[in-house]
C-alpha cells in the first residue's frame, strides 16, 4: 500500500519458518534468560547459541505479488531486533518472537495467548519494530483502568525510546493531551475513552494502530464502549484478550466488529467460525509453548452440605419457588438469578449458624500449606465471603484484595503477601483478580464458589501458573453436591467445549505459501 502498511489475518500456528539463514540471525539478543520482567539479580551468562530463524510470513489478505515478496524477503525476525538501538535486557521466547511475526504485518489481527505468555511483551515488540521501520507515527493502547501503569512499566522495560503519553486527569487535561500529544504511543484507560470520545473519534485525530487489552471488555456490541471503540480513526486494529469466548460465540463477534467489521456473526455455527477467525487470531496455550512449566494439578472437592446448610438450602430453594409461581407473568430473570445467588451463597455458609463444609475443609487444606511454607490464593465471587474467610482464617494472616481496597493499597498488599513469611494466604474476588496480577510464587489456588464462565476461573487461576513459577499449581475446586453449584459446573464444561470447537479447528490451519 502507498504508506507501507500491510493488511493481514490470523493463524493459530506459528509462521513458517522459510528461506536462508542470515550469518547474523545465529545469535539473539544480549545472553540472559528468558523473562518477562525484570530479574531481581543478574542471571549467570548464557552461551551464544543456534537458532531457527524467524520470518515474518504475509497474511493471506495480501494479494499483490509485489507485497507478499517485500515481506518475504525481509531479514529474519531476529536480524531485525539485533539492531543495537533494539536490544533487550531478556531473551524473548521462540514462541513470543512467532506472535511478533504474527503482529507485525498485520491490519487486523487478535492475539488470544493463554493469560501468562506475554502478550503484553510481544504488543509491544511488535508496535516497536513498526515503529523503528517508519510504518507507525501514532499508536493508542487502550486498557482496563488499573493496568496502566504496567503497561508504562512494560514499555520502559520493552521499548524505553517510544515516547508515552497518559491519557488522565481533570477533563481540560485530558482534551489537550488527545489534541496536541506528538508521543507514539498513548495509553488511555477504558473509561477515560468513553469520557472523551468526540475527542477520541475526531476524524482528524487518526491513528496509525489501536490496540485494545483485555478486548473481552467490548464483546457486547450494543455496549457503548464497543460502539466508541469501533468508531476511532485507525488504520489498524489490535485486540489483546486470552478470552475471546467467554459465554458464547457473540463475544468473538463483538471483538470482531472493532477488529474485522461484519467478517463473523452469530448465526455463523462454531467450527465455520474457527474457520472464519483462522487467520486473524493467533492463540497457544502454556502446554503447547511451555513444555518446562510445572503442571496445573486440578482436585474436584465434592461436598456435602452441613445439616444447618441443607436445611436452609432446601427452605430457601422452597419458599423460592413457590414466589416464583405466584409472580406468574411478572417474573424476569432478575429474579430468578436472585434466587440462584442466595442458594449460591448458602453453599459458601449457613446464614443463620454460619456453618459450612466448605470451611472445614479449607481450614484443614490451609493447615498443610502453612505447614509447607507455601502460598495459597483463595477466590470467591463475593466481597463478604472474602471478609467471613478473613476472620475466621486470622491464624494464617490472610491478605485481602477486592474492589473495596483502593487502587493506592493493592501494590502494597501484593507485596506483603509475597514477602511476608508469616502471610500464607491471599483472598481474593474474581474481578479484582482477572486482569494485571503475576502470582506466580503460588502453589495453591482455592476455588471457593463457582463463577459464571470458566475463562474467568482460568483467568484467576493463570495468575499463579504463569511464567516463573517454579512448582506445581494445585487447584481445588469446592462443589457442593446436590445443589445448584452443579449445575453450573455442567454449564461450565458445555461453554468450554464450545470454546474448543471454535478454536481447535483453527490450530490446524493449512499454511499460507507465496
Amino acid at each position: 500500500s502507498p504508506d507501507g502498511a500491510f493488511s493481514i489475518s490470523f493463524a493459530q500456528r506459528p509462521p513458517e519458518t522459510i528461506g536462508c539463514l542470515f550469518r547474523e540471525a545465529r545469535t539473539l539478543f544480549t545472553p540472559k534468560e528468558h523473562s518477562l520482567a525484570p530479574s531481581p539479580r543478574p542471571s549467570a551468562p548464557l552461551p551464544a547459541r543456534t537458532i531457527t530463524p524467524t520470518r515474518i510470513r504475509p497474511p493471506r489478505d495480501i494479494v499483490k505479488l509485489e507485497d507478499r515478496l517485500r515481506l518475504l524477503l525481509q531479514p529474519p525476525l531476529e536480524s531485525q531486533l539485533s539492531a543495537e538501538s533494539l536490544r533487550f535486557a531478556h531473551r524473548p521466547f521462540p514462541y513470543q518472537l512467532d506472535g511478533i511475526a504474527f503482529l507485525y504485518p498485520r491490519h487486523q489481527a487478535v492475539l488470544a495467548d493463554e493469560m501468562g505468555l506475554g502478550k503484553t511483551m510481544q504488543a509491544i515488540t511488535a508496535v516497536r519494530l513498526l515503529a523503528h521501520h517508519g510504518y507507525l507515527r501514532r499508536a493508542l493502547l487502550v486498557c482496563p483502568k488499573p493496568l496502566v501503569t504496567n503497561w508504562q512499566r512494560e514499555f520502559a522495560l520493552w521499548a524505553p525510546e517510544l515516547p508515552l503519553t497518559i491519557i488522565e486527569g481533570p477533563a481540560a487535561r485530558r482534551q489537550f493531551l488527545w489534541k496536541h500529544s506528538q508521543d507514539v504511543v498513548t495509553i488511555a484507560n477504558y473509561e477515560s475513552v468513553v469520557r472523551d470520545s468526540a475527542d477520541v473519534c475526531e476524524p482528524l485525530n487518526r491513528f496509525d494502530l489501536v490496540i485494545l487489552d483485555e478486548a473481552q471488555r467490548i464483546k457486547n456490541r450494543a455496549n457503548v464502549t464497543n460502539q466508541i471503540a469501533r468508531s476511532i480513526p485507525r488504520s489498524r486494529s489490535w485486540a489483546l484478550t486470552g478470552t475471546p469466548i467467554e459465554n458464547s460465540v457473540e463475544d468473538l463477534v463483538g471483538i470482531f466488529e472493532f477488529v474485522a467489521p461484519g467478517h463473523v456473526d452469530s448465526e455463523m455455527k462454531p467450527r465455520a467460525v474457527g474457520r472464519a477467525v483462522s487467520d486473524y487470531v493467533l492463540r497457544r496455550t502454556k502446554e503447547q509453548v511451555l513444555t518446562d512449566l510445572p503442571p496445573k494439578l486440578f482436585r474436584d472437592a465434592e461436598l456435602e452440605l452441613t445439616p444447618e446448610q441443607a436445611a436452609s438450602y432446601q427452605l430457601a430453594e422452597e419458599e423460592g419457588v413457590i414466589r416464583l409461581r405466584e409472580m406468574k407473568h411478572d417474573i424476569t430473570i432478575q429474579h430468578v438469578f436472585e434466587l440462584v445467588l442466595r442458594l449460591k451463597q448458602i453453599c459458601n455458609f449457613d446464614p443463620a449458624t454460619g456453618e459450612s463444609s466448605k470451611m472445614e475443609r479449607l481450614e484443614a487444606d490451609l493447615e498443610e500449606c502453612a505447614a509447607s511454607g507455601r502460598k495459597a490464593i483463595v477466590f470467591s465471587q463475593w466481597v463478604e465471603t472474602i471478609v467471613e474467610l478473613r476472620t475466621r482464617l486470622a491464624r494464617f494472616s490472610p491478605a485481602e484484595f477486592h474492589g473495596q481496597i483502593p487502587s493506592r493499597r493493592r501494590d502494597a498488599v501484593l507485596e506483603h503477601f509475597r514477602t511476608d513469611p508469616n502471610c500464607h494466604v491471599l483472598l481474593m474476588t474474581y474481578g479484582a483478580g482477572s486482569v494485571g496480577l503475576n502470582l506466580q510464587f503460588a502453589s495453591y489456588v482455592f476455588l471457593f464458589d463457582r463463577w459464571w464462565n470458566p475463562a474467568v476461573e482460568d483467568q484467576a487461576i493463570n495468575r499463579a501458573h504463569r511464567i516463573g513459577a517454579t512448582s506445581p499449581v494445585t487447584v481445588t475446586r469446592f462443589l457442593t453436591v446436590g445443589t445448584i453449584e452443579q449445575r453450573i459446573n455442567q454449564i461450565l464444561e458445555q461453554k468450554r467445549e464450545l470454546f474448543d470447537m471454535v478454536f481447535g479447528e483453527s490450530l490446524k490451519a493449512p499454511k499460507n505459501g507465496l
